[in-house]
């Protein structure tokens, strides 16, 4: 059975940080690119980062470049995405993503002060 399951989200003052976990299992997880999405209210689901499949390459949506990093470590099946300086627009529904067919169920990331 597939699973992708996200943890880490909360509630976050603006300038603050989170670390957003996703534990893979069921499939051959060094073998896929992963991508974190959002989706705040209202909005579509956009692309925040990428990594490739043994995590060399990388890259990120223009609006989060210098803030956020992804990581991942195949021995554990684990990608992570850490988010630094929080602002209240990267509020939302962070989904992991095994591209193209696996969906977590989201974790939800608050920025309010």
């Amino acid at each position: 059975q597939v699973q992708l399951v996200e943890s880490g989200g909360g509630l976050v003052q603006p300038g603050g940080s989170l670390r957003l976990s996703c534990a893979a299992s069921g499939f051959t997880f060094s073998s896929y690119v992963m991508r974190w999405y959002r989706q705040a209210p209202g909005k579509e689901r956009e692309l925040v980062a990428h990594i490739s499949d043994k995590g060399r390459f990388t890259n990120y949506a223009d609006s989060v470049k210098g803030r956020f990093t992804i990581s991942r470590d195949n021995a554990k099946n684990m990608v992570y995405l850490q988010m630094n300086s929080l602002k209240p627009e990267d509020t939302g529904v962070y989904y992991c993503h095994a591209w193209s067919r696996y969906w977590g169920q989201g974790t939800q990331v608050t920025v309010s002060s």
